[in-house]
Order: C-alpha cells, then sequence, then structure tokens
C-alpha cells in the first residue's frame, strides 16, 4: 500500500459535485482539499461553497449551533456529506460596530466631610504609650472612643499648640506616667512626696472644709450621698494635673469638683483616676485648658458655671502664671469670678525670699547660678536683672520635675494683685513652720503616722536633702470678701 499522502487522500475522498458534470466532462469532486480551503480568497459564484473559509466568516445567513463540547454530537445533528447546499442569499457584511463612549471628565466630587482622617500620635502621647502597665494603651482607646455625653466637653475650645516654655512645660508633665501606689512607694523622694500630701491635706482640712459645710449648695447636708451626689460645696482644682488630690477631696464629701490643666494628657489620666475610684464618688467635670491665657468659660458652659466655687486650689502650679502680667491677671480672674463671697483660695509656692537669699549667697564670680543639693536644684539665668514678672529659673526636682522653667513669685506683689479681685491673706507659712504648727495637733499628728511621713516612733521618712527641698515653698490660704 502506497504511504500516506493527507492531500491526496483528501481529493479522492472528497464527495462528487453532480452539479458539474456533463455529456464532455466527468463529475468533479467538491474542493473541500486545503488548498481550496485555504487559498481561495475570491472564488466565483459558481465555486463559492459554504464549507470554505471566507463563507463561514462573512456569511451571516448560516444559523449556528452551539453544543456542549463535554456531550456527544450525534451524527444525525451534522450536516450530511451527501447533501447539496444552495444558498439563499448572498453573504451579508457584518453590521458596523458602535462608536466607543466618550470618556466622561475627571471631576471628583468629595461626598463626606474632611473629617474622618486619623491623628497622629503626638510625641507625648508615644511617650505615655511606652510607660507604666498599660496607661499608653488605654490611652489609645479613649481616642477611639466617641464624644463624650457630659455637656461641658462640647463646650471646650480646640487645644493650641503650645511653644516656648509653657510648650517645655507641658511636654514635661503629659510625658510623665500615671504610676500606681504600689510603684509610687519606690520612689526616692517618697518622704517627701508624702510630707507634701499631708501639707495640703492640712491646708484642706484647716479652711476648705469649713467652707464647704457653709455651702449654698449643700442644703445643710456635708456627707456623701447616693451615687456620691450628696456631699457639701463645689470646688475648682486649677492646675489638678493627673488628679493627686483626687481622694483629699473624697474624703473632704464635696460635691461636685471642676478639675483643668494645660496638660491634656494629664487631665486625661486625673479623668481615668477619678472613674476608677472605690466608693461613692462626687460629680466631677475635667477639661484641658491654659487658665492663665483664657477663661474658664472656654471650658465649661454658663449652666455648669452658674452656681460659685466655695473653694478655689492651686497646689505648685502657680507660679506658672507670673511669667507676664497679664497672666498672672487673667489667673486671678478666673479664680476671683467664679469664687462665691466667703470663699477660699489655697494653695502652695516657692518661697520667693529663699530662692533669692540662695541666689545672693552665690559667689560674686561663679559662673553657673545654681544650688540646691542630691534632691533639688536651681539655675538662675541671671542674677543683676530681678523683674517682678518674668524673672526666670530652672527647677529639677528628683524623681518628679525634670528641669523646666519656673518664674519668681514675690509675695507682697501678689498680695497686692489678688487685692484687686477681693481676694485677702488669711494665712502664709513655710512648709517647716506648717509641720510645727500642727505635729501635736490631735487630728493632724496621727495623720502624720497614717502617711507615712513619719513612723510609730515618730522618725522622719525623710533625709536632711529631702527636707531642705520641702522648705523651698510655702502654703497659703485667701479668703474673697
Amino acid at each position: 500500500m502506497p504511504a500516506f499522502d493527507p492531500v491526496r487522500d483528501a481529493v479522492l475522498n472528497s464527495p462528487i459535485d453532480p452539479s458539474s458534470s456533463s455529456y464532455f466532462m466527468p463529475p468533479t469532486r467538491r474542493a473541500t482539499h486545503l488548498s481550496v480551503l485555504l487559498n481561495s480568497d475570491q472564488p466565483t459564484e459558481k465555486h463559492k461553497r459554504p464549507n470554505s473559509i471566507d463563507h463561514l466568516l462573512l456569511n451571516t445567513d448560516i444559523p449556528l449551533t452551539f453544543t456542549d463540547p463535554e456531550s456527544p454530537i450525534s451524527r444525525s445533528s451534522r450536516p450530511s456529506s451527501s447533501s447539496h447546499y444552495t444558498p439563499s442569499s448572498p453573504p451579508m457584511p457584518p453590521p458596523p460596530s458602535p462608536p466607543p463612549p466618550a470618556a466622561a471628565p475627571y471631576n471628583p466630587v468629595r461626598r463626606t466631610a474632611p473629617g474622618s482622617i486619623l491623628v497622629p500620635l503626638s510625641r507625648a502621647e508615644m511617650e505615655d504609650f511606652k510607660h507604666y502597665r498599660g496607661q499608653g494603651s488605654s490611652r489609645l482607646t479613649k481616642r477611639k472612643r466617641g464624644a463624650s455625653n457630659e455637656p461641658d466637653t462640647l463646650d471646650q475650645p480646640p487645644l493650641k499648640k503650645l511653644v516656648g516654655d509653657v510648650g517645655v512645660v507641658v511636654q514635661h508633665y503629659n510625658s510623665r506616667p500615671d504610676v500606681g501606689v504600689v510603684q509610687r512607694l519606690e520612689s526616692p523622694i517618697i518622704g517627701l512626696k508624702n510630707f507634701n500630701n499631708w501639707v495640703k491635706s492640712v491646708l484642706i482640712s484647716r479652711f476648705a472644709h469649713p467652707v464647704l459645710a457653709k455651702s449654698p449648695s449643700s442644703n445643710g447636708y456635708s456627707g456623701p450621698g447616693r451615687g456620691g451626689r450628696g456631699g457639701s460645696g463645689k470646688v475648682l482644682d486649677m492646675g489638678c494635673g493627673k488628679g493627686g488630690d483626687m481622694t483629699k477631696w473624697a474624703k473632704a464629701h464635696v460635691r461636685e469638683l471642676f478639675g483643668v490643666d494645660i496638660a491634656a494628657v494629664s487631665v486625661d489620666q486625673a479623668r481615668s483616676r477619678w472613674e476608677s475610684m472605690r466608693g461613692p464618688r462626687f460629680e466631677a467635670h475635667f477639661a484641658a485648658l491654659d487658665c492663665y491665657t483664657e477663661p474658664l468659660s472656654k471650658a465649661f458652659s454658663p449652666a455648669k458655671l452658674a452656681q460659685p466655687f466655695d473653694v478655689v486650689s492651686m497646689q505648685f502650679c502657680m507660679h506658672y502664671a507670673f511669667e507676664t502680667v497679664q497672666k498672672a491677671r487673667c489667673m486671678l480672674e478666673n479664680v476671683s469670678r467664679h469664687l462665691r463671697t466667703g470663699g477660699v483660695f489655697i494653695g502652695t509656692i516657692p518661697n520667693a525670699d529663699i530662692l533669692l537669699e540662695h541666689l545672693d549667697e552665690l559667689p560674686p564670680d561663679k559662673d553657673d547660678l545654681s544650688f540646691g543639693n542630691s534632691v533639688y536644684k536651681i539655675r538662675f539665668e541671671n542674677r543683676d536683672s530681678k523683674p517682678m514678672f518674668g524673672h526666670k529659673y530652672w527647677f529639677f526636682l528628683q524623681d518628679a520635675v525634670e528641669n523646666v522653667p519656673e518664674y519668681v513669685v514675690r509675695w507682697e506683689n501678689f498680695v497686692q494683685m489678688a487685692a484687686d479681685y477681693k481676694l485677702y491673706p488669711v494665712y502664709k507659712e513655710e512648709f517647716h513652720q506648717v509641720f510645727e504648727e500642727h505635729q501635736e495637733h490631735p487630728e493632724f499628728k496621727p495623720l502624720l503616722v497614717r502617711m507615712k511621713v513619719v513612723d510609730t516612733n515618730g522618725e522622719s521618712a525623710m533625709d536632711e536633702d529631702q527636707w531642705e527641698a520641702a522648705n523651698i515653698y510655702i502654703a497659703f490660704a485667701f479668703e474673697k470678701r
């Protein structure tokens, strides 16, 4: 048998076309071989066959049947190879393609308000996040929380970016961790801290308690009420920091406390401390505000301030206001405007006489105008100029204050200014004098032991350096008349 030849076999096996036969011409085979199928670009009408490629592509009259490629095709569905095909109509050109749609002009429109972007953490918040017992983590959680339901928080102004000396102070206090009671006991100056707290407790007991008991808002009641809504009096803690005096005001059975501070992170920590207090709580409101440049009315609604305060407390912070006369007067305006007649203004400040005395004792040829000991250090920038306002020095206190700018508060100048706001001094003592006056008092002597200022044998928890650091401060009380 001859070798396999696909072209020859295709021709020999092509079906016979009877229409091409005549008397003189034998029947020819239908052109199904590859040469005709592939090369017949311009066939004549007579030889145009339905099985040529150009016919299959151009003739739209031939119905096409699509079948599932997985299913077998029956032979009956295929056209017979011996059937004769007569085209019913000439081939039609394909319909023209529709033109592509015109591109829409680029014109994006904002559909939502531009308030959903993430706010990056500040440097202080990043430091806070790293510190003690996940306090930074709870701070981040609060950032995700919705707006508070308290009306006064809705009235708070946006915080300004603080620069200069104020920015240094704010960054310092915001970055300090809010440690727990156990870790606080490990402080190297725990004796000094306990003593300072004891002095503040004496101030509150001697001057705040009697005024709170006579508060018009107490209705003659001086104890805690249901849900902490009882109690007597209204207190403004200006410069509340992290809420270190919260327990003292709870023991005073106050009815309502307002806490404000320029350090926003510290204010959040004070609010968290109040929320975690055990037992009945007094009503409390907190706000971040610079009380030396802005009025309280920017932080709290008129309804909140309608009832005046019975007590205003400023502990270890008033000296920052004496950078300028404008700041000092704004501070006194905030104290007096919202303090009732008969109310008291209590606080603690560095003793200007002690500071300037140490400065004058430095040798004339000494360039480093600093003094102190292992616990504290004070450094002045100039020994010749001693202005009433803006007399700056840098203060360091171990485990408490990391070299921040402070300002001298001259007592006589302070008293004269306070009189312009109907505030008059009723008490002023250095810390060692407060101790000498109250160490045998029937109420405050046991408190010295309970607050671990001394042990049961009367021995102090402070060394000499801590005692010296304590005695650069004075305690004061003013009454509004």
